[in-house]
């Protein structure tokens, strides 16, 4: 099986690169996030790859980094999800988006890639929440504030502040990343009012 591929850029495809190796051509697929990321041709380029074997054909999926590899994995562990479903979910978001986004449980953000309705995003989120911190890194306090209001160990400015945003139209698991970087920007005995003004900023920008 082949496990990286280092070579030129010979040419680009809409959802796929020739990896020219010594002189032989590999076709190798990629989601958009990876071939923009990718040089020019003519120049060096190296790519973990997953080779996948069927009865009919010899597929290699290309991916800037081991960990991308490794949700591509994962993400085909989900009835539903085949690897044109799972490269289009790396295509919009990168393994630490994609890990708190699950850790939050964050449905609406996987269910911007396409081909993931709202039933197959729930499914995903459901069935790699546990999974998501060993896959990236995910922050534990933007994951535990995307919890229910009433957890008692978070600070009562901070629930109240995550509910602000949220009563202006945010999405939970956006406002709690807001609020998170809110704490960690003004300290954990910032007020309520403080930490939404700084919310609002950290979301505009």
């Amino acid at each position: 099986m082949i496990g990286k591929l280092k070579g030129l850029i010979d040419s680009y495809g809409e959802d796929f690169v020739i990896l020219d190796v010594n002189g032989v051509g590999y076709v190798v697929q990629c989601s958009a996030r990876t071939l923009q990321k990718l040089p020019r041709p003519g120049e060096a380029a190296a790519l973990a790859i997953e080779t996948q074997v069927r009865e009919d054909a010899i597929r290699l999926f290309g991916f800037t980094s081991g960990s991308e590899r490794d949700w591509f994995r994962l993400l085909q562990s989900v009835q539903g999800v085949g690897s044109k479903v799972a490269l289009a979910i790396l295509g919009v978001m990168g393994p630490n988006e994609l890990g708190t986004a699950i850790a939050s449980q964050d449905k609406a953000t996987v269910g911007r890639a396409q081909g993931v309705g709202p039933k197959l995003a729930a499914r995903i989120v459901a069935e790699l929440k546990d999974k998501a911190p060993a896959f990236g890194h995910v922050d534990p306090l933007v994951a535990r504030l995307s919890g229910e209001d009433d957890d008692k160990a978070t600070p009562a400015p901070v629930r109240d502040a995550i509910s602000a945003l949220v009563n202006l139209g945010y999405g939970r698991p956006q406002a709690a990343a807001a609020i998170a970087a809110s704490v960690k920007a003004l300290g954990e005995g910032a007020q309520t009012s403080a930490l939404i003004r700084q919310g609002l900023k950290e979301l505009a920008s």
